[in-house]
Order: C-alpha cells, then sequence, then structure tokens
C-alpha cells in the first residue's frame, strides 16, 4: 500500500514507457543498495525520508506501469537483515553462524508516511472498509532493530531477527544476555505464543560505545538503531551482555492469542513480565490521534532512546483480520514518522583533526545554530569522500540534522545560498599537526599521519588512553599529558615512570599532596593485569574484550611478539584486521622498545601463575566451541584455558576439534567434515579434564 498519492508523482514524471522502465529500473538499484547498507552493513547513506520518497516514487510508478512490476521488486519485499542477502555484516566476527529459522507468521514492515493528510487517509480506507466501530491504538515507533521472541510454557525458546519476513536469523542466545528480556514469565500466560518488538541501544549506551570505538581507531556507529542491530550480531554472546542493549515489545500476532484487542493483548502481556511500552493510547478519531502524534513530537527529546515516529494500528483484532495485508505490510497498520529536524546555517571553516591512531577527521565550523533543544557548533564530515560526494564548499549554508537525535551531521547543501567563486576544500596533503606527508592505505576512506613517534597529537592520545580508567587507570587526564609533553616530560607512555616528585612540584598548579596522589596511582599500575596492560598499549582496532583474549589465548607478551598472523587467528573472535594489526605493531622495532621500558618499570606483561593454568589436559590443543553449555560460553572458554588449551573463534587446520554445544553453528560443523577435525560432545570433553572420571585420548573420539 503506497502511502504517498501516486498522482503527486506522476504528474511531475511525465514521463513515456520506455523513461518508466528505465526509472524502475534506477530506483529499484538505488533501494536495493541502500536497503543492503541499512539492514545489513548498519552504514545507511541516506536518510529515512529519502529513502521512504524513493521508495513511494517507484510504488507510483509501479502502479502506472504494471507491466513492469516484479516479485523481487523492493516494493514486493521486506528489507532483509539476513547476512546471506547481502553478504556479511560489518561487524560480525570471523566464524560467527547464525541459523536461519522461518516465521510462524510473516513478519512483515509498515507503510511510512510523513503527512497528517495521509493518516487520514488511512483512516477513511479502514472506515470505509470496516462495517462495525472500531478504534485506534497509538504506540511509539522505536528506532531499533525489529524481534521475534517466542516462549513455550512459560520459557524462552526462540529470538528471531526481522530477515527478509519469512526467515530471520536465530540469535536466541545473544538475546537471552539482554538484561531486561525474561527468560521465564509469572502469572497465566498461554502455553505457547510469539510477541514481537525492537531491541534498542539508549542514547547512554550508544555515547560509551562510540567513545570506545574511536579510541582504538574504529568508525563510530552513525546512529543507535545501527548499533543495535550491530551488536545483536556479535559472535560473542557475552559481549552482547555488555553492549547496554533494551528491548520494547509492542505486538503479539492476531492468531497467536485469543484477545480480542490488541492493547488487551499488550496489557496482559506486561503482566506475565514481558518488557511492553506503556508509551500508548486509545483513540477514537484523527483528532486524538493528531493530539497524540503532536504532543510526542516534542516529548520524544526527553525519552533516553531514539524514537522516530507514532504507528498507528487498528486495536480490534476482529478488524485487523479482516482488513489483512499487501505483501509487504499489514492493511491495519501505518507508521507515521517525525521528520527530522533540520537546520540551515552558514559552513565558517573545515578543520583537520589527527586522532591517536593518526586518523584526520574533517569537521565543519558553523555558525551556531538551535537543534533539538542544544546549540549546534560543529558537525563531523567523516573523510574525503563525504566532502566530495556532498560537493560542500566553505561559505556554503549547510543542513545540518542530529543522527539519531546525538550527532549532528551535515546533510546537504542549499545550493541557491553558494557564494559567487566558492571553491571546493582541499583536503590537506601534510598532517595539519607535525607537516608529515599523509598517506592513504588501500581499502581505507581516511588519510592517515604516518609519523606516529613524531606527531605531538598522536604521542599525547597515546599518553591519555595508556593512563585512562579502563586501562591503567592513572590519576590524571589531557591537561596533565599536555602539560608533561609541554614540559619535555613525556613522549611515551613509559617515560611515566621516569618523573619525580621535584619534577611534578616545579610545574604550575602541582603541590605536594596532588605530586604523590599521582606517584601513588602510577604505583599501582604495576599490579594491573596484563590483559589491561595490553589494552593500554593501544594497539588499532583492539579494544579491552579482544585484548583480554589475546592476553589469556598467549599468556604472555613475548608469545604475542612472536605469533604468525595464524596463530594470532586462532585466537576466538580475532579476523584478519586484527590479526593484522596486532602482527604490524609486535613488528615495529618502536614498539618492542617501549615494551621493554614498560616491563623494566615493572608492568604485568604476562598472565599470573593461577589464572595461567590449573593443569596441563589441554596443552598443545585449539579448540573451537560453538552451540549452548550447561556453563556459559565464557565460562567455558576460561575452563579451557585453565586446562592449558587455547580457544580459536574458527575452525581451521590447526584446530584440534570443536567443542559442539546444543545447536551448534553448521558451518561450523560442515568444515569440521571437510578438514576431518573431531568434534566433540559437552560430555566427551569433560571426560579429558582431570577430575573426569576416565580419559580417552582426543584422536579416538569420533565425529559428532
Amino acid at each position: 500500500m503506497g502511502l504517498f498519492p501516486k498522482n503527486d508523482y506522476l504528474c511531475k514524471l511525465k514521463m513515456d514507457r520506455t523513461e518508466a522502465q528505465k526509472k524502475i529500473e534506477e530506483l529499484r538499484a538505488v533501494l536495493r543498495e541502500n536497503s543492503r547498507k541499512y539492514y545489513v552493513d548498519n552504514a545507511p547513506t541516506m536518510s529515512d525520508q529519502e529513502y521512504d520518497f524513493l521508495m513511494h516514487e517507484l510504488e507510483a510508478l509501479e502502479a502506472e506501469f504494471p507491466e513492469f512490476l516484479s516479485a523481487d521488486s523492493p516494493t514486493q519485499r521486506v528489507g532483509s537483515d539476513l547476512d546471506a542477502a547481502y553478504g556479511q555484516n560489518a561487524e560480525l566476527q570471523t566464524g560467527t553462524d547464525f541459523v536461519k529459522r522461518s516465521h510462524r507468521y510473516p513478519m512483515l514492515s509498515l507503510g511510512n508516511t510523513y503527512s497528517i493528510a495521509e493518516v487520514e487517509d488511512f483512516a477513511a480506507r479502514a472506515d470505509k472498509s470496516l462495517d462495525f466501530p472500531f478504534t485506534y491504538c497509538c504506540e511509539l515507533k522505536f528506532d531499533g532493530t525489529a524481534i521475534c521472541l517466542s516462549y513455550r510454557e512459560g520459557k524462552l525458546v526462540q529470538a528471531l531477527t526481522r530477515g527478509d519476513g519469512v526467515q530471520g536469523d536465530d540469535v536466541t542466545e545473544n538475546v537471552k544476555h539482554i538484561s531486561n528480556i525474561p527468560q521465564s514469565l509469572h502469572g497465566e500466560y498461554p502455553q505457547e505464543f510469539e510477541i514481537r518488538g525492537e531491541i534498542l541501544m539508549p542514547y547512554e549506551s550508544f555515547e560509551a560505545l562510540n567513545r570506545e570505538r574511536e579510541d582504538i581507531g574504529e568508525a563510530p556507529f552513525a546512529n543507535p538503531r545501527n548499533a543495535a542491530s550491530g551488536s545483536l550480531k556479535l559472535g560473542n554472546p557475552e559481549e552482547v551482555g555488555k553492549r547496554g542493549l533494551w528491548c520494547t515489545l509492542y505486538h503479539i500476532p492476531a492468531q497467536s492469542v485469543p484477545f480480542e484487542t490488541h492493547d488487551e493483548a499488550l496489557a496482559k502481556a506486561a503482566s506475565w513480565g514481558l518488557p511492553v511500552s506503556g508509551h500508548r493510547r486509545l483513540c477514537k478519531d484523527i483528532d486524538e490521534i493528531r493530539q497524540f502524534i503532536e504532543y510526542w513530537d516534542k516529548a520524544r527529546r526527553d525519552l533516553p532512546y531514539a524514537t522516530d515516529g507514532i504507528v498507528i494500528k487498528i486495536n480490534e483484532l476482529q478488524a485487523q483480520r479482516a482488513l489483512g495485508y499487501t505483501a509487504k505490510s499489514p492493511r491495519w497498520a501505518v507508521a507515521y514518522k517525525f521528520k527530522a529536524e533540520q537546520a540551515c546555517t552558514p559552513l565558517l571553516s573545515i578543520d583537520y583533526q589527527v586522532g591517536r591512531t593518526g586518523a584526520v577527521t574533517p569537521v565543519a565550523n558553523l555558525e551556531p545554530v538551535q537543534l533539538g533543544g542544544t546549540t549546534v557548533k560543529r558537525a563531523t564530515l567523516v573523510n574525503e569522500d563525504q566532502i566530495a560526494s556532498l560537493d560542500i564548499r566553505v561559505g556554503d549554508s549547510v543542513y545540518v540534522e542530529k543522527g539519531g537525535e546525538i550527532i549532528p551531521k551535515i546533510t546537504g547543501v542549499n545550493l541557491a545560498l553558494r557564494p559567487t567563486g566558492a571553491q571546493p576544500p582541499r583536503f590537506p596533503e601534510l598532517c595539519p599537526d607535525c607537516g608529515t606527508p599523509l598517506v592513504k592505505q588501500e581499502g581505507e576512506a581516511k588519510w592517515f599521519c604516518p609519523n606516529k613517534d613524531g606527531c605531538p597529537t598522536q604521542i599525547k592520545g597515546r599518553i591519555v588512553h595508556f593512563i585512562g580508567r579502563k586501562a591503567m587507570n592513572v590519576l590524571a587526564g589531557d591537561a596533565t599529558v599536555d602539560q608533561f609533553y609541554a614540559a619535555g616530560l613525556v613522549r611515551k607512555p613509559s617515560d611515566l615512570y621516569r618523573i619525580n616528585k621535584y619534577q611534578l612540584l616545579s610545574l604550575e598548579g602541582w603541590q605536594d599532596r596532588s605530586a604523590q596522589r599521582f606517584l601513588d596511582s602510577l604505583a599501582q599500575t604495576r599490579e594491573v593485569p596484563f590483559e589491561r596492560v595490553l589494552f593500554a598499549l593501544g594497539i588499532r582496532f583492539v579494544g579491552e574484550t579482544t585484548a583480554r583474549d589475546i592476553a589469556r589465548h598467549f599468556g604472555d607478551i613475548d608469545s604475542i611478539a612472536a605469533a604468525g598472523r595464524e596463530q594470532l587467528l586462532e585466537v576466538a573472535e580475532v579476523g584478519d584486521v586484527i590479526a593484522g594489526s596486532v602482527y604490524d605493531f609486535m613488528h615495529d622495532s618502536a614498539n618492542l622498545e617501549e615494551i621493554a621500558a614498560l616491563k623494566a618499570a615493572g608492568l604485568q606483561f604476562a598472565t599470573s601463575g593461577a589464572a595461567a593454568a590449573s593443569s596441563d589436559a589441554l596443552a598443545g590443543k585449539t579448540i573451537v566451541i560453538s552451540g549452548n553449555f550447561s556453563i556459559s560460553r565464557d565460562d567455558m572458554k576460561e575452563l579451557i584455558l585453565a586446562n592449558g588449551g587455547k580457544c580459536a573463534g574458527s575452525v581451521s587446520g590447526s584446530t584440534s576439534f570443536l567443542l559442539a554445544g546444543s545447536k551448534p553453528g553448521p558451518e561450523k560443523l560442515r568444515k569440521c567434515s571437510q578438514l576431518g577435525i573431531p568434534v566433540l560432545s559437552e560430555e566427551e570433553f569433560r571426560a579429558l579434564l582431570p577430575d573426569a572420571p576416565q580419559k580417552e585420548d582426543i584422536q579416538e573420539l569420533t565425529l559428532f
């Protein structure tokens, strides 16, 4: 059901049959590409409104020229988040397998509109089609990633993504680590039912995640929806649990429960302990719907998570059944989407900032403008490619939006206001901080300053990272590092351990007490465990979790330094990019000298004896785990490490065996079969450990 009147488009298009066919093919190509970027890569390149307008244009053309309508048109299919649809999700780690399962009932999308007049048209169509009275249930439209939960006898048994609407990815184990999704219900509930909703990332979690990604040299997520979708598809369920995801549920399929209204079904679901949104209202007519929309268009800014509109549903389930569905949308519901708050303001200048990894990011300096309740003065331009795609020039009046209601972004240029003679900006050829010629590595979108040992911003950035709370937790901050650098006291983290109290007291603002507190916190870093020391080194792409996994896999820094790329790939959740980054770091003589200096300062560069191993039952064995076990996956990894084994994230020729719990990944099983690698059950695995009643040689165990 196209919600935008097709005549509005056709009166503008006025095209013949040949032109229409060409335009239809162009629109389909653009929509498919952006659907892939939105659902799979979690890196959209156009706004929701731009996408919706193109979709409505395609709908209008197909209605006018039905001979060109095809079953695979984007107008006839739900956008797909299945990895196989377009390739691998950008944040999936090597070796991640998600089983595809069919939805019991199709999981469709909603028709969208940005016009109250078209909500009135929706209501008029429903009134004309139904010969009995009905009401509307209005709810917030949450900006997350869709999820379908199935419960049987009060227990969560399955969680599927929307997928292509017919089948979705089974993310049950990941969903079990989202804190507000109950695994067991209470009260009187149906023996079996499913309920649908959205996985969200609250603003606070989103900001923390992006800070961490930027700190390790990864691109930040564009908005909370992309972050939620990427996080839900992580290969490690324990890591999913650390992302601060949240769930809100809003629909039980009418076929699934014996209720008379949608509102009654949600109220019952809430009584069973399910996280149903309380922000809904029953409305009897379009005036009450309009009031609800107008209220939340302002009040949504006070919510802790992103919303992008209002969903209007026919409340009575009998009416829903009568109205039915189109190929991709229910006829009994429509989504009114809020227009992104936008402002037009002059671009005063462009700064080029250097990060601690050397990446150079252009930042637009704007004439201050009010947007979303805050004053916006600056907006990132991401990289040189975005500047070119926007055709942006200093002096232009640019359109600014807040992506995900948080991050200001420039979405376009008002060409009518472009100053005469305005020239495209030239991306600097030299580092704006140290003057070194910039380089761009193959496959990278960003330019980098290669002078990592002489560029002041990079030097200070690495030291700030080293002393950070999640790394060495030194009692100091950016201003202190600036002061130390200006005084010539530090050029690398190991220099911190050469500073004495007399040097501190000679600096402005330092007194005996503050100097002693700093030195005491520095002394305490000698007790920081190896995994945090490894994170503190600032290896590109190596965050806290990856540093922990690498540290526990190899046990000490010398083993990491001696490891080849293939050996690094044996670490759980380490892929080609991370392995290459660690290998390059450990083969840089300056980095090795710094590690030696930090060792001499007394820092921990090996796991403690207690953590290293409690037995050697698995010594020399590289083990891949897949599926569900009697304990968590992280606990299972700890058990392997405690008995001298190593954990890897993907099956390879060096894998000793696959430890398979219930529902193991089919791709891992297939690869084991191809390579002749044994597959052990949890019971067989535990028989290898010292406290087991018997031991068997691994090679004698048969395939799973």
